[in-house]
């Protein structure tokens, strides 16, 4: 008889999961939070940020002290947005115009679609990882935390 339990060595049967074998770890995805956040105290804004996989699952969130509340929403969408379409959510903005071929875009996905700056896509060696999403602060703002965030994936 042995004094281990079954469940002792788990990772041996389990594995890495999809988004640790992609290279999207939690250490990762905190670190990406962290660096969002240290650029959004140097602008003195709270702010809201999540991290998904490729699969839009959420691995990492966070909302600072005194963040609005509609942050918490945003920053997750903003994150499922830019990994969906593969592309910054400010990218989006100037296609989605009245007049343009896009316009009503941001209605796609039961509105979870966001068209303005705070979402980034996480890449890894040309392979696409998961998203980030931030708010809190104006557009640009907003960037600027994001484009923090992608530099402490790198």
């Amino acid at each position: 008889m042995t004094d281990r339990h079954p469940l002792d060595n788990v990772d041996a049967w389990r594995g890495p999961t999809a988004s640790q074998a992609a290279g999207l770890t939690l250490a990762a995805a905190r670190a990406v939070v962290e660096a969002v956040q240290r650029e959004a105290r140097a602008m003195g804004v709270a702010m809201s940020c999540a991290v998904v996989d490729s699969g839009d699952q959420l691995v990492a969130f966070e909302r600072m002290d005194g963040a609005d509340l509609v942050g918490i929403t945003l920053a997750r969408d903003k994150a499922f947005t830019a990994l969906v379409n593969r592309m910054p959510t400010r990218d989006l903005a100037p296609i989605v115009q009245p007049g343009t071929e896009f316009y009503g875009y941001d209605s796609v996905a039961g509105g979870r679609t966001i068209v303005f700056a705070g979402g980034m896509p996480l890449e890894r060696d040309g392979v696409l990882v998961g998203a980030v999403g931030v708010s809190g602060g104006d557009a640009a703002q907003d960037q600027r935390a994001v484009e923090a965030g992608l530099v402490a994936l790198a």
